[in-house]
């Protein structure tokens, strides 16, 4: 669930000891499904090899309060009645896909451009969800990202809670302190699991999740907080977590092995207040069953945070070393 409390706090790094450069492959950032679009440049953060990085001195202090005694939980997938609509969608649009003025609740930090939001626009939980309804727009002609937070649409004018444009070619960043789609001012896209890159071992990001309580701070590339809580013994938004390397997976099914050996290379990224360790991944109803039950099994406390502010190129790029 969504915390928007429009605080531009400042932003924070982990010092840590210092780490080995990232290794930027070309062949990461491969399309989004139905396009010929990256999901951001092969050297952003998202795509960004956190397997050897330090651990920070708050690792244990946060995980301390984030509730490490359960085990993961995906959002997304068979739901027993929730269905296909469980998870966030994507739609795809071309450039001839009519375009829309949308009216934001948190104007200030949202972009104000024309939307293409229509008959065709899926929304995360259906149209009469009451939950988060997260729009995730793709033009596939102009590799541009749309984001809709608390999005609904009332004959003909559409309304949403924020809004956020990102070009899929570039590293660049929203304003410090301004809100996005999410919480912590990040992409939604990049951090959804999508079943093709699960079936194919493709998975070359990091994923999206939730704690119930995170603090008055964020780090790079994280532009916004959503709590008033000042401990820096809580989260801050955008903190990057890894999956131990010794967990073992051998008794999970194959495609379950894929995510979890993208949690230890990748991790997890702090990006809303929620559930404690909901992770997220896109709406489709070919996620199987079994894939889902046993993502479910994964403990929470198998987890540490990394310090990735080594890898920073600025302050205000996603691009990393």
């Amino acid at each position: 669930m969504s915390l928007r409390l429009g605080l531009a706090g400042a932003l924070v790094l982990v010092c840590g000891a210092a780490a080995p450069a990232s290794a930027v492959r070309p062949d990461l950032a491969k399309p989004i499904a139905g396009t010929h679009c990256s999901e951001f440049p092969a050297d952003n953060w998202w795509h960004a090899d956190i397997s050897g990085l330090p651990v920070p001195a708050r690792s244990a202090a946060w995980l301390s309060h984030m509730d490490t005694g359960v085990d993961l939980h995906p959002d997304f997938g068979p739901s027993y009645g929730d269905g296909p609509n469980y998870g966030i969608p994507v739609t795809v649009v071309g450039r001839k896909h009519k375009l829309a003025k949308v009216s934001f609740d948190y104007s200030s930090e949202s972009d104000h451009v024309k939307y293409p939001v229509g008959r065709d626009t899926k929304i995360e939980g259906g149209r009469s969800s009451d939950g988060d309804r997260h729009a995730i727009i793709v033009d596939k002609d102009k590799c541009k990202l749309y984001e809709l937070y608390a999005a609904r649409e009332a004959s003909g004018r559409w309304r949403a809670g924020s809004g956020a444009v990102w070009s899929l070619k570039k590293n660049k960043l929203r304003p410090d302190g301004w809100t996005s789609a999410d919480a912590a001012g990040l992409p939604i896209l990049p951090g959804l699991l999508r079943w093709n890159e699960v079936k194919k071992d493709k998975i070359d990001h990091a994923i999206r999740f939730t704690t119930p309580e995170s603090s008055a701070a964020h780090l790079w590339p994280a532009r916004h907080d959503a709590s008033d809580n000042s401990s820096p013994d809580f989260p801050p938004m955008g903190a990057r977590f890894r999956l131990s390397a010794s967990y073992d997976a051998s008794g999970l099914s194959p495609y379950a092995q894929n995510v979890v050996a993208a949690m230890k290379k990748y991790g997890l990224v702090l990006a809303d207040n929620g559930s404690a360790w909901y992770f997220q991944g896109e709406q489709n109803a070919a996620w199987p069953d079994k894939l889902i039950e046993d993502l479910k099994t994964i403990p929470a406390s198998a987890f540490v945070a990394v310090d990735t502010s080594s890898l920073m190129v600025s302050p205000n790029s996603a691009q990393v070393r």
